[in-house]
């Protein structure tokens, strides 16, 4: 039996044995991210009952979800830049250091900050990340805050300088910069925190948006929720959100329409939906070979245990619910891996294609109704122009009647590229009355 009482030692074989844990702990903790990092590309978490690697960590392996999410996090840096699987296993970075500089790893600034991080605290990993990659000021909030700190909380120190060479060799990733690597993100962390038996709070921020929706509903509801409690606003609001999303999804519905004709093909009938979601409880039905069945709730789809592509029909006996990582994993050991890599590639061109397609298309409506726009506003500048050029609008502002502006210009269409004052004089030399007509004045002048 293991003892942990350790006061028959002395101080020095205490602190001796004290730095041989922790760097046997660093030795364990670098070959469990390697461990991590090739269970997650392998997806082996898979047959093991569960849809994500952050789930099993969390479940079978017992992790807390601080530690999962790290771990998970520092692995698949380490696997993109395995020299952070050495520098950890030194001691020259911490777990919490590589999950910082992990989003701002690329092939370029991989082996400079990796050395620039030698030996940092996560006080002075945040300054030197905020000296590297700087971000745009917070706005000014005037806050209630809790008390102060402890006072023997350490203080951020200064930055010392760095040591000039990280890994023996250059940092590089483990595999070409092209090449895909399935690494699914992580799931969001939950925000809500249990208060007592059956309660919980939550606390979010609303944008400008949301609150005008928020107001819109609480005044439409008026009349049957007059305190417009928002507790009772958003049980009501998820309440039918998750009616329609199940109805959307699996047919789920008070009152069901009977059903008329047979599944054909790929088609599921809202009938059958509704079945398979109540008989498997709206949950993975994936079980591994040890009995556990998959807790997922979320990217819930239905499976044809017998291929339609191999004559499955879509029967409730025939259909289950899976999650989306249960429902790739039973096609590939029904059609081979690299069979259905191939389908994912050849619909992931296919989709890149229809894409195109689309952006191409609405390049080409887009400039049809530009060409459509200046069409029409060059036709109208015509017609403006050809309007102002026209005697019978001037005649009409003239007071002459519809019927002699036409006279008039009938009497100047034979000089049509005449000027618009030379074709007017002569319309109303032919409008004038014959008693008001001047004769042209004599050669010669009277004594």
């Amino acid at each position: 039996m293991t003892s942990y009482s350790l006061t028959h030692l002395a101080d020095r074989t205490l602190l001796q044995e004290l730095a041989v844990s922790v760097s046997q702990d660093r030795t364990t903790t670098s070959r469990m991210l390697a461990q991590i990092a090739e269970v997650d590309l392998r997806r082996l978490y898979v047959p093991a009952g569960y849809d994500s690697m952050y789930l099993y960590c969390v479940r079978k392996l017992h992790m807390s979800e601080d530690v999962a999410y790290k771990r998970i996090c520092a692995a698949r840096a380490a696997r993109r830049f395995p020299a952070i699987f050495t520098a950890l296993a030194d001691g020259r970075l911490h777990l919490s250091a590589v999950v910082m500089l992990a989003p701002h790893l690329s092939p370029q600034t991989a082996e400079e900050l990796l050395a620039a991080a030698t030996h940092q605290t996560k006080a002075e990993l945040e300054l030197l990340l905020a000296q590297r990659f700087p971000r745009p000021d917070v706005p000014t909030i005037v806050q209630a805050i809790a008390p102060a700190v402890a006072a023997d909380e350490p203080a951020v120190g200064r930055v010392e300088a760095p040591a000039l060479q990280l890994a023996p060799g250059r940092v590089v990733p483990s595999v070409e910069p092209n090449t895909p690597v399935h690494m699914e993100p992580l799931p969001l962390r939950t925000k809500l925190i249990p208060l007592s038996p059956g309660k919980f709070a939550v606390q979010f921020t609303m944008d400008d948006e949301m609150n005008d929706d928020l107001l819109a509903v609480r005044a439409l509801l008026g009349h049957v929720l007059p305190s417009g409690d928002v507790k009772e606003l958003f049980r009501r609001a998820l309440r039918e959100l998750r009616k329609g999303l199940e109805k959307q999804k699996f047919a789920k519905c008070d009152r069901p329409r009977p059903q008329h004709g047979t599944a054909k093909g790929r088609h599921i009938p809202a009938a059958v939906k509704r079945a398979v979601w109540n008989r498997d409880g709206g949950q993975c039905t994936f079980v591994s070979e040890q009995g556990k069945r998959c807790e997922s709730r979320t990217r819930l789809e239905l499976d044809h245990i017998e291929p339609v592509a191999r004559g499955g029909e879509s029967t409730p006996d025939n259909l289950r619910l899976r999650c989306r990582g249960h429902n790739q994993y039973e096609a590939e050991r029904t059609f081979s891996a690299e069979f259905m890599r191939g389908k994912r590639e050849a619909a992931r061109e296919m989709a890149a294609q229809r894409r195109t397609a689309k952006a191409e298309a609405e390049a080409l409506a887009k400039a049809k109704a530009e060409a459509q726009a200046r069409a029409y506003a060059e036709a109208k500048a015509r017609e403006e122009a050809a309007r102002q050029q026209d005697v019978i609008p001037w005649l009409r502002e003239l007071k002459f009647s519809l019927a002699d502006a036409r006279k008039g210009a009938a009497a100047c269409a034979h000089i049509p590229d005449a000027p618009l004052e030379q074709r007017m004089k002569v319309a109303l030399r032919a409008l004038a009355p014959h008693c008001l007509r001047i004769p042209a004045p004599s050669v010669t002048s009277p004594a």
